[in-house]
């Protein structure tokens, strides 16, 4: 049975999961599907009540029906480097691959319904809360009066992109930035703005989460730090990531978002304040590990290796489908 990851060639952190999947001895088929038709083929038939699978990797032939899982990392949009792209190119060669991977018994991490819905930032502020995590007071909107309104109860106020990155090529990291006490919040207007509680920490954690195995790093802030360093992707800092433990209701809470998202992967960020509450900023479905394993040497490669490696039911209605009139 083949792990299939689809990513980019240039993700690295990919190439820390492949290593351990190699030691391992697992098979492992890497795929960008921004080659399909110039140099990745795929062909699926459906006859007589069964179907299967194909696609052709480098000259290699790997069978949709032998894939033990599917790990989305950082997929470039399918077709992308063909001889002639284009958007209808695209969505067909979209339908195509992804339609035929959910009929194997494949399972996913993460799923791409499920990580498409676990971006948007307003959805997960509000699982987080269903799930008994602290969320800093938090509004996202395009009335000026709101956001003054919203300065007046919170005077010490962020504000975020809602998106994430920004989207250009390549994508330019947007960063978390203290608000101005004098702001005057007209250009709230112009497009959607995320303002939030400024969370005072004394440490940074990264919670990386792989089916129920929790991995949480901590990054003690500088006492002396400018409070405008807000962002610890910005911020300088000479402390390393350092191991820590989960504390008990932010572990339960965590387990509680992962299976409303159903997500098999997700890395949190969490701020820590003075009274050692973990307050929920936001869960990567698709969040980089490699920098904190360097620093803790917590497993976290290992650990996605052998998610990827286990057995496991899909549950994918086609793939049962298939069994069925197989047998």
């Amino acid at each position: 049975m083949t792990v299939l990851i689809l990513t980019n060639q240039e993700d690295v952190t990919a190439d820390m999961v492949v290593l351990r999947l190699g030691e391992a001895g697992v098979p492992v088929v890497r795929l960008d599907p921004a080659d399909l038709t110039n140099g990745v083929a795929l062909s699926g038939e459906y006859i007589h009540g069964a179907g299967r699978g194909h696609l052709s990797v480098g000259g290699r032939l790997v069978s949709m029906n032998g894939l033990r899982s599917v790990w989305v990392r950082r997929p470039g949009a399918p077709a992308a480097r063909a001889a002639q792209p284009s958007a209808w190119l695209t969505e067909e060669s979209s339908q195509a691959l992804y339609g035929m991977l959910r009929c194997s018994d494949a399972r996913w991490m993460n799923d791409p319904d499920a990580a498409r819905r676990a971006r948007h930032k307003p959805w997960q502020l509000r699982l987080a809360q269903r799930s008994g995590l602290a969320v800093p007071a938090t509004l996202i909107t395009t009335f000026p009066q709101a956001a003054r309104e919203f300065a007046e109860r919170f005077p010490d106020l962020v504000v975020k992109p809602v998106s994430g990155a920004h989207p250009q090529e390549p994508p330019r990291a947007v960063p978390t930035s203290r608000v101005a006490p004098d702001a005057d919040f007209a250009a709230v207007a112009f497009g959607p703005t995320l303002l939030q509680r400024r969370v005072p920490k004394r440490a940074d954690i990264r919670l990386t989460v792989v089916g129920g195995t929790l991995l949480a790093a901590r990054k003690p802030a500088d006492p002396d730090a400018d409070p405008d360093d807000v962002d610890v992707r910005f911020a300088p800092s000479a402390s390393p990531w350092l191991p820590t433990d989960v504390p008990p209701r932010v572990a339960e809470g965590v387990l509680r978002y992962m299976a409303g998202a159903e997500l098999a992967y997700g890395a949190f960020d969490f701020a820590e304040d003075a009274d050692g509450i973990w307050w929920f900023l936001e869960c990567n479905q698709s969040g980089q590990f490699g920098f904190v394993e360097m620093d803790t040497g917590q497993p976290i490669a290992a650990t996605i290796a052998d998610w990827l490696a286990g057995p496991g039911d899909s549950g994918h209605t086609c793939a049962e489908g298939n069994r069925g009139a197989a047998s």
